[in-house]
């Protein structure tokens, strides 16, 4: 059986005020992002972390989001490769509303799965089920919107065809409590101001 995993998107970026794809590339908090995060902070102070591990993504917005949503919480925050973001390859970087005008694609999931030298959605989903097999204590996981999306999927016994329909806004917080299903009076929800 699964433990129990709080799983937290990062707070928003730069980039993703400016509508543009970060795949492995990477952009700070904002000031809007930093508050979200320390929103997570209020939110988990409200659970017992004593007994959790806390891994987050390498990357930068992951990593500052989880030193200041788990400031004061969990003492060590390790990084973990298979955290990271969806690959987006050629498309990293790119404006996001013009991708999806060129490619004429349905909206930026699409893009996900369409960029010229990304990752797909199959290989994240390898990916994310190889790491959840590691997974043996309760674990803060702090990592990103398609990453994080694609660990609740698979958690959830979904098919990657529901990817889309799996919420995860900006520094959304989430409890699973069994591998079977996300228990919607447990889940932790960001304020209503960091929607």
């Amino acid at each position: 059986m699964i433990p129990p995993l709080y799983i937290l998107r990062h707070g928003e970026t730069e980039w993703n005020a400016q509508g543009r794809l970060q795949g492995s590339f990477d952009s700070p908090l904002t000031s809007r992002g930093r508050a979200q995060a320390r929103a997570q902070n209020r939110i988990l102070a409200q659970r017992d972390l004593s007994a959790s591990t806390a891994l987050s993504s390498p990357q930068g917005r992951a990593f500052q989001t989880a030193a200041i949503a788990l400031e004061g919480l969990v003492a060590d925050i390790v990084t973990h490769a298979a955290l990271r973001e969806i690959g987006l390859g050629d498309w990293a970087g790119q404006d996001r509303a013009a991708l999806i005008a060129e490619t004429n694609a349905q909206d930026a999931f699409d893009l996900y799965e369409l960029a010229p030298g990304g990752e797909g959605f199959a290989a994240l989903h390898a990916r994310c089920g190889a790491f959840l097999d590691q997974i043996t204590a309760p674990s803060v996981l702090v990592t990103h919107g398609i990453t994080s999306r694609m660990l609740r999927l698979i958690l959830t016994g979904q098919p990657i065809t529901a990817l889309r329909d799996i919420a995860g806004g900006r520094a959304s917080c989430s409890i699973l409590r069994t591998a079977s299903s996300i228990n919607s009076d447990e889940g932790l929800k960001p304020a209503p101001a960091l929607r």
